[in-house]
C-alpha cells in the first residue's frame, strides 16, 4: 500500500491555497464595504452577468439557497440590491444592482483584478495561462468521482 501523504492530497491543497488567496480580498470587501464572503459573491454574480434570480446565482455559484437568501437581505439593506418579483411567479424575486451596488461592484472589480495581477506577478504568462486552465478544469469536473455522494472537505 502507498503511504499516503494529506499535505499533498490535491483538494486539501486547493483548499490552502484558495484559503490563502481569498484572505486578503476578503478584508478589502469587509473593511470598505462591510461585506462578507457570500455578500460579495452575490455582489460579483450580479454586477458581472447582470439581474438573475437567487436560484440562479445559486446554481452558477454553487451556494446553498440559505445563504444566497441572506446575503441578499444584508446586500438589500445596505441599497446595493433591487428586487422585483417576477411577473410569471411571484414566489420568485428578479435581483440587481442598485447605482451604489454598481458603483461597489465597480470598484472591487478593479481591485480584484490589482489583487489577481499580484497573485500571479511571480508566474510566466505561460504559468499564469497553465493554472487558470487546470483550476477551471477541475472545477467543471463532476462531483462525485467515486460514485459516491460529496459531502466536501
Amino acid at each position: 500500500m502507498a503511504d499516503f501523504d494529506p499535505e499533498a492530497f490535491l483538494p486539501y491543497l486547493l483548499n490552502r491555497a484558495a484559503e490563502a488567496a481569498s484572505l486578503r480580498f476578503a478584508q478589502v470587501y469587509k473593511d470598505r464595504f462591510g461585506l462578507l464572503r457570500t455578500d460579495w459573491r452575490v455582489l460579483f454574480h450580479l454586477g458581472h452577468y447582470g439581474p438573475m434570480t437567487a436560484r440562479d446565482i445559486g446554481a452558477r455559484a454553487g451556494i446553498h439557497k440559505t445563504k444566497i437568501s441572506r446575503a441578499v437581505s444584508r446586500l438589500e439593506e445596505r441599497r446595493f440590491l433591487a428586487r422585483e418579483k417576477s411577473p410569471d411567479d411571484r414566489r420568485v424575486d428578479h435581483l440587481s444592482l442598485t447605482r451604489a451596488g454598481r458603483a461597489a461592484y465597480a470598484e472591487l472589480s478593479q481591485t480584484a483584478a490589482d489583487y489577481d495581477a499580484q497573485l500571479t506577478r511571480d508566474m510566466t504568462p505561460a504559468q499564469a495561462e497553465a493554472l487558470r486552465g487546470a483550476l477551471k478544469q477541475l472545477a467543471a469536473m463532476r462531483p462525485a468521482l467515486t460514485g459516491k455522494p460529496s459531502r466536501g472537505l
